[in-house]
């Protein structure tokens, strides 16, 4: 009996250990975000039966996770030294699986994404062709470049929503203002992370906006995209259908503003978590803020499944 467990212990450690590589809370949380952005914006029109019974749909999430998870395996790869400064603990139980492991699993989730995205269609081939070589090219190189590092990152998040807009051949107006607004929250917690791994990219030379341009011009960076992320908010509050989503913008507005006096106070790392945390909390309320679009619909919305 002892034997098992000793056996089963280090078991679990590396299981544990590959789903902090591979973010699997991230990855579902995005499964999820595409799930009811295509109900709820994207082809709203639908009807649920008919968005959950379409596999081309659920091909196009799982393809999405795979290449997600393998993006977060390449990134850890490039950035092990780094983050042995920045987040030694965490680090240290991602490094339990070994690296060959590690580029086996990255390798086959490629190759999930590639070919579940050559199923649905050629485009959708070459879509995830093009996203899983831009993250490796990203996390190899673009990453330790002023700017280009930040705007790849954001641009990087949002992609697996624009294949969902190529697949519903949807580009409507709301969704690029929604798709707006999450990017330019994304680009705001790049910078907060930058300045949380202030100490670690000093040392292993990345070039980002702390390091070159200091902690003081990053945050003035920040305020900037912070009144700037007010503009889509207004727009979809004042000119767009959002229903009860409207209070998670008010929210959320009131959240951001909190957010820049705490910022500019801030000197230490657990400060700039405080923020990054409220950032992540905003994103994970915008997912399920998306139910209140049309609050009153959706119990009958969802009756026709049965």
């Amino acid at each position: 009996m002892n034997g098992n467990k000793s056996k089963l212990k280090p078991l679990a450690i590396k299981v544990l250990s590959l789903f902090s590589s591979v973010r699997l809370y991230n990855v579902a949380l995005v499964a999820l975000a595409q799930i009811l952005a295509v109900i709820f914006i994207i082809a709203p029109s639908r009807s649920v039966r008919e968005i959950v019974t379409d596999y081309k749909l659920w091909l196009i999430i799982v393809a999405s996770a795979a290449a997600i998870a393998g993006g977060y395996i390449i990134n850890n790869f490039y950035d092990r030294e780094k983050d042995l400064i920045n987040r030694p603990q965490k680090t240290l139980l991602e490094n339990q699986v070994k690296r060959s492991t590690l580029w086996s699993v990255y390798f086959l989730l490629n190759g999930i994404a590639f070919g579940f995205g050559l199923i649905i269609s050629w485009r959708a081939g070459l879509f995830y062709a093009v996203y899983i070589t831009t993250m490796w090219f990203y996390s190899h190189k673009l990453k330790k470049v002023l700017f280009i590092g930040n705007l790849i990152a954001a641009a990087l998040a949002i992609m697996p929503f624009f294949v969902l807009f190529m697949y519903y051949k949807n580009f409507y107006l709301v969704v690029l203002v929604h798709g707006l607004f999450l990017f330019l929250i994304i680009g705001m917690r790049e910078l907060i992370k930058d300045l949380e791994n202030l100490r670690g990219d000093l040392a292993h030379n990345y070039h980002t906006v702390p390091v070159v341009l200091g902690e003081k011009t990053t945050k003035k960076f920040y305020t900037v995209l912070t009144v700037v992320t007010i503009l889509p908010v207004a727009a979809l509050i004042l000119f767009f259908e959002t229903g009860y989503m409207n209070y998670y913008f008010a929210f959320i507005t009131g959240a951001l503003l909190v957010c820049l006096p705490l910022l500019w106070s801030s000197r230490r790392k657990r400060e700039y978590l405080l923020i990054h945390f409220i950032l992540k909390i905003i994103i994970v309320l915008g997912v399920f803020s998306i139910l209140l679009i049309d609050l009153p619909g959706i119990l009958e919305r969802l009756n026709t499944i049965l």
